[in-house]
């Protein structure tokens, strides 16, 4: 199933549980259609209902009630899940983070008397080396679950930053709750998968990230992370790990990649981060950006008013709006 939050056009109610039929031309209300069902009424309580919840939903799907049937341009989604529990961006894709690391160092040698030999000396420091734990575990930082935007949402840059950037995901969204999970047991631990737009106000985060605590603001604002435009079920997508990713800007494709690339896969990070305490039914586990997912990694910039589009095969088209003060 491809299943969206969403809400209608014409009265705007409380967010509304649906799935998308008919090659994304028509949505079925779930919600309307089962207004006594509690599973139905958002994703996450659909999440967390399990198996029960999900062959309900699938037998509404299938016998398609018509008072419960929307157009498409009726309605106007939202993020899937538009307060998961929980928001965990992890270093699955590795080769991003060694170009970003080098861009970041070209940036800040850029201001001295001869910015080459700066750059080298830099590098040549291994400040800006990648470190080798990202390859022998699953490293992340906890993101914003309350910053949590949808399709078509503006994104604007927070104060102090006129440098906004995308960053082209792949999320997985865990279908249960459990700790100390074996890998035999991580790929029933995944509800479904979406596609994970993670913003950066670059000139903020290159100043921040000189203390050495993270990215701080230059991550962290209203609507940064923007989840959709659905949640596949993990059915529906016999390999996920063969997905072409995209990024275009107002039309222009800018980076494809595929999902192939990653480093460590959404079983081993539910496997690391189930150990010694839980992962819980409707977090949202990111990928890391693809290599070349990013303006920075292309050596270039957003303006105000582009128009980012992050695609995912078999998934679908993540569209915002980039806002520049």
């Amino acid at each position: 199933m491809r299943l969206i939050t969403f809400e209608k056009r014409s009265r705007r109610d409380r967010p509304r549980l649906g799935a998308l039929l008919d090659g994304d031309a028509a949505v079925l209300d779930l919600t309307a259609a089962a207004p006594d069902d509690a599973a139905l009424g958002s994703l996450q309580a659909l999440i967390e209902s399990g198996d029960a919840g999900l062959d309900r939903a699938r037998e509404l799907v299938a016998r398609r009630p018509g008072a419960a049937v929307l157009a498409r341009d009726d309605v106007r989604l939202l993020a899937p899940l538009p307060r998961p529990p929980r928001l965990r961006d992890c270093g699955l894709f590795i080769a991003h983070l060694e170009s970003g690391l080098r861009e970041m160092a070209r940036r800040q040698a850029a201001g001295a008397a001869d910015p080459a030999a700066e750059f080298e000396r830099l590098m040549a420091g291994g400040t800006f080396d990648l470190n080798p734990l990202f390859r022998e575990r699953v490293m992340y930082y906890t993101a914003d679950h309350l910053s949590v935007g949808g399709p078509d949402d503006d994104v604007v840059a927070p104060t102090g930053s006129k440098e906004l950037d995308f960053e082209l995901e792949f999320a997985a969204v865990v279908g249960r709750t459990g700790r100390d999970v074996k890998p035999a047991e991580a790929p029933a631990y995944v509800f479904g998968y979406t596609v994970f737009n993670d913003w950066s106000a670059r000139d903020l985060q290159a100043v921040l990230m000189r203390a050495g605590v993270g990215p701080c603001e230059g991550k962290d604002f209203a609507g940064s992370n923007t989840l959709g435009p659905c949640v596949v079920t993990r059915d529906e997508l016999t390999d996920p790990y063969s997905l072409t990713m995209t990024a275009r800007v107002n039309g222009e494709e800018w980076s494809r990649g595929t999902t192939d690339g990653m480093e460590h896969s959404f079983e081993d990070a539910i496997v690391h981060l189930s150990r010694d305490r839980a992962v819980h039914a409707g977090e949202v586990l990111g990928s890391g950006t693809v290599p070349s997912g990013t303006a920075l990694d292309l050596g270039r910039r957003l303006a105000d008013g582009d128009v980012v589009e992050l695609e995912i095969e078999r998934i679908g088209v993540l569209r915002n709006t980039v806002r520049i003060p």
